[in-house]
């Protein structure tokens, strides 16, 4: 057993020796025609790998160059009367009578009498005051009478200049009288407008959208009787961002009214249009969205083949003036972040922040790309869905799509 482990042990050194004489020799060796000396890898330029197209990822894009569209800008808001009245009573007393259209839904015209409020002491009063007035009439008539009796008697009384006090010719008696019946005419006034308030009347066309009392009820002046909305016309009014207002032409109010600017009005669905128009512009900023807004108005919202309600929300659709200089891309063009990518001369992606102007039908329209020290062509090539995992620099193959 010792005598296996000595040769095992003699035969493993010269297996070694062996090893170490053959690395000796190739060292001395010259190296070979084609093979560099040691060291000379690393400073040769590294060789650039060239990845075949068909292995580059591909990315849709839709070639655009600059052309002038006409803007469209949108707006929405909510269709309110032009005027809401909270009718209330003018008198005291007991509602006697209610019209069957003084109810919630119903539509009717000026001068609809509604209902009706107790009058006797109303026509009490009006007599009185008819009354007064002819006591008033008479206390003149009898008061002229006597001034000139008293002028004719200073006349007679043979003294030259004028009496030593108004009195002598009645003169402050006879302006009293006047006052007197100018003041019970305003009374009878009064007592007829009274008597006229008793009945209770529409101001104008109008939707009843309350009745508050009942008949019996007792009402004071100023308690609420009901509350209407005009129908003549619906208001919406549309705030708008600086931008949408320079995409419009230059209103005034003194332009609008001679020509006012048609307007699409759609509900909340897009399935119902309105005509209606621009009617001014407001020349003040809201405290709430720091915007200007204008005032686009609807006719006859309850005589339209499909009625418009007030307190509907709707979307405006104003056409608005010509912009040069704008490229057109699909929706999905704009990344989340607001981004445009596009594909560079180099077939790089790279991607810059979207200037939008507008939209329109499904598009948004934006101003070109403005990139500096380079040459790049008019039209460029715009990925038109771009993705989260997109990186700037990243070689692609564009495939223009339509």
């Amino acid at each position: 057993m010792k005598l296996n482990r000595t040769n095992m042990i003699v035969t493993v050194l010269s297996v070694g020796s062996i090893f170490a004489a053959l690395a000796y020799t190739a060292s001395q060796l010259p190296p070979a025609p084609n093979q560099k000396a040691p060291g000379a890898q690393a400073a040769a330029k590294p060789v650039e790998k060239t990845v075949p197209a068909a292995l580059l990822p591909q990315v849709g894009v839709v070639v655009v160059t600059g052309q002038a569209y006409q803007a469209e800008v949108i707006g929405f808001g909510e269709a309110k009367p032009r005027f809401e009245l909270t009718l209330s009573a003018e008198v005291s007393g007991k509602v006697v009578e209610i019209n069957r259209q003084f109810e919630s839904g119903q539509v009717i015209k000026k001068g609809t009498v509604l209902g009706k409020i107790n009058d006797i002491s109303y026509q009490q009063a009006l007599t009185q005051a008819q009354t007064d007035v002819a006591q008033a009439e008479l206390d003149l008539l009898e008061e002229q009478r006597e001034g000139e009796q008293a002028k004719a008697e200073w006349l007679r009384s043979g003294l030259s200049g004028e009496p030593a006090s108004p009195l002598v010719l009645r003169t402050p008696q006879l302006a009293q009288a006047k006052a007197a019946l100018d003041n019970a005419k305003q009374a009878l006034k009064k007592a007829q407008q009274d008597l006229a308030y008793t009945q209770i009347t529409a101001p104008f066309d109008a939707l009843i959208v309350s009745r508050d009392v009942q008949p019996g009820s007792y009402v004071q002046t100023g308690t609420q009787l009901g509350a209407l909305y005009s129908v003549a016309e619906v208001e919406v009014s549309v705030p708008l961002s600086e931008q949408q207002w320079q995409n419009l032409p230059a209103f005034d109010n003194a332009t609008l009214a001679k020509s006012p600017w048609k307007v699409s009005i759609q509900s909340s669905d897009g399935l119902t249009q309105w005509p209606g128009y621009i009617e001014r512009v407001e020349q003040h900023l809201t405290q709430t969205s720091r915007q200007r807004s204008l005032i686009v108005v609807v006719d006859n919202p309850l005589e339209q083949p499909i009625d418009l309600y007030p307190g509907t929300f709707v979307k405006t659709v104003i056409a608005g003036q010509a912009i040069d200089n704008l490229w057109q891309l699909p929706s999905s063009a704009i990344s989340q972040q607001g981004d445009i990518w596009f594909v560079d001369h180099n077939g790089l992606l790279a991607k810059s922040a979207a200037k939008v102007a507008f939209e329109k039908a499904g598009f948004v329209y934006v101003s070109p790309i403005v990139i500096e020290h380079t040459n790049e062509p008019h039209s460029m090539q715009i990925v038109k869905r771009p993705l989260s995992n997109f990186k700037v620099g990243t070689k692609v193959l564009a495939k223009v799509e339509v």
